[in-house]
């Protein structure tokens, strides 16, 4: 602990700070999806809600996000949004809204990364921050960060929001041979973070779409790119 300088102290506090936000956004998609498709339990338990306390887990969200960041490795998550697709509205297929819940939560984090871009594009332009300043890396992380969210999570590995997708799509002749691969979606996750060239699956996309949405956005308002 002694060779941890303050600035490392400082990026992990950072780090925190914008994991929190996302995945209080990310939770929140899940449970707002459930709750407009007819499952008010996500709202008994109050779920439905931007307040990041109802969606952090003490040990996910802060307590090995901060560890891992002093160390530069970065990891975790939310509390699980608890739904019951027996009491989604008829008029959907249990399948269906069981894709619509998995994927409203990574949605959410791609809409968070979009409009910060964008509020960072506009106060870079208007000359608010400056483009290579303490505020401007942060927002970008938060960008980043958020793209991350979104990619990994659609690793079709339970219990990321992927294999939900990915068994919401299963042919249900099919679910009892998903069930045996999906006993394996832990080890597969563990690998894809542990291993640098799996962790390629989701890192370089979110590297190519913060690039090129900042190139996209800075191009728009005349910014060099």
């Amino acid at each position: 602990m002694s060779s941890i300088s303050p600035e490392q102290i400082r990026q992990a506090l950072l780090s925190v700070f914008v994991l929190i936000v996302s995945v209080a956004l990310h939770e929140f998609g899940h449970a707002f999806m459930a709750d407009r498709l007819g499952d008010d339990t996500p709202r008994r338990q109050g779920r439905v809600t931007l307040n990041p306390i109802a969606h952090a887990d003490p040990i996910g969200t802060l307590l090995l996000p901060l560890v891992g960041g002093l160390y530069g490795v970065g990891f975790g998550w939310g509390k699980p949004v608890q739904w019951q697709p027996s009491r989604i509205n008829r008029k959907w297929k249990m399948a269906t809204a069981q894709i619509l819940v998995a994927i409203a939560g990574p949605m959410m984090n791609v809409v968070l990364a979009l409009v910060t871009a964008i509020v960072h594009t506009i106060l870079v332009w208007r000359g608010v921050i400056s483009r290579g300043g303490e505020a401007s890396h942060l927002i970008a992380m938060a960008v980043e960060t958020n793209f991350l969210l979104f990619f990994f999570n659609l690793i079709p590995a339970p219990p990321l929001d992927g294999g939900h997708v990915a068994q919401g799509f299963t042919p249900y002749r099919h679910r009892e041979k998903w069930d045996q691969i999906a006993r394996f979606g832990p080890i597969i996750i563990i690998a894809v973070v542990a291993i640098p060239a799996l962790a390629r699956i989701f890192l370089v996309p979110a590297d190519w779409c913060t690039d090129h949405v900042y190139k996209i956005l800075f191009g728009l308002v005349g910014l060099p790119t």
